[in-house]
């Protein structure tokens, strides 16, 4: 995939809670349609990164840009993917995913075409009129996922989307994900516990210390999609960003353990 060179996300700062810093100037920049995946040992404050970039917590020093423009939710379109799926019981597939476009009021003509066209994409198809209760919950989270990439979204952020599905449905899900991303073209910054999940995703891995947080390897992934995961060059690649983690993990007092296999 060709990467535009246009600058979505712009990101400097530090945060803390009272005198307890949780982050210590992170800084990086995310391109235009950038797939970028973020770890970190457990508690180093990845979920208070998105929280920062979805706009909901101001950074005690510093401040975060989208195309420039200090990140304000009600001025730019960020959508959310959180751990469990997000799905309103009381409506369908269709209308779960269309959600978002009828609080921007898209004409209703506009709406179908577009949920139709994702519906497709993520393989929902004979699903749309199910409610959540009548679905498994990948299928759940391809609703959620779906609805983030209906509207015209300037940035996607994704907090372990797949943590809480068994391993055949997340390994699922992530070539999913890469389908309806190279379908349709967003900036995604997806936090994730799993190396090999964000090798095989991201663009760029980038590693977070233990708390208080600071940026440890920015690392890009040169390897051609679709990905083979039994490569010697992804095996390498993984092994360098879990030996870092551990040594971070360890010296934060838990050590990572490698999953068996993602995809």
């Amino acid at each position: 995939m060709d990467m535009k060179t246009d600058i979505m996300v712009r990101i400097k700062e530090s945060h803390r809670y009272g005198d307890f810093a949780v982050h210590d100037n992170i800084e990086f920049e995310v391109r235009e349609n950038e797939f970028v995946c973020v770890c970190g040992p457990s508690g180093c404050g990845k979920s208070t990164l998105l929280d920062i970039l979805a706009g909901l917590l101001v950074p005690t020093e510093g401040r975060a840009l989208i195309q420039d423009q200090p990140i304000d939710p009600g001025r730019q379109n960020i959508s959310f993917v959180f751990q469990e799926p997000s799905t309103l019981p009381w409506l369908n597939v269709r209308d779960n995913i269309a959600v978002g476009l009828r609080v921007k009021k898209r004409p209703e003509r506009e709406v179908r075409r577009i949920v139709d066209d994702i519906i497709e994409v993520v393989g929902l198809g004979g699903f749309e009129k199910h409610y959540p209760h009548q679905i498994s919950g990948g299928m759940k989270q391809r609703v959620a996922i779906a609805r983030a990439f209906a509207t015209d979204a300037d940035l996607v952020l994704m907090d372990e989307p797949f943590v809480s599905l068994d391993q055949p449905t997340r390994e699922r899900m992530q070539r999913e994900i890469l389908d309806i991303w190279q379908h349709r073209k967003r900036t995604i910054i997806f936090v994730t516990h799993n190396l090999e999940e964000a090798v095989f995703l991201g663009d760029r891995v980038i590693i977070l210390s233990s708390k208080p947080a600071r940026i440890r390897a920015d690392t890009r992934v040169a390897l051609q999609r679709p990905r083979d995961i039994l490569s010697a060059e992804f095996t390498a690649l993984r092994a360098q960003c879990a030996e870092l983690l551990n040594e971070l993990s360890q010296q934060a007092g838990h050590a990572v353990s490698q999953p068996a296999r993602a995809v």
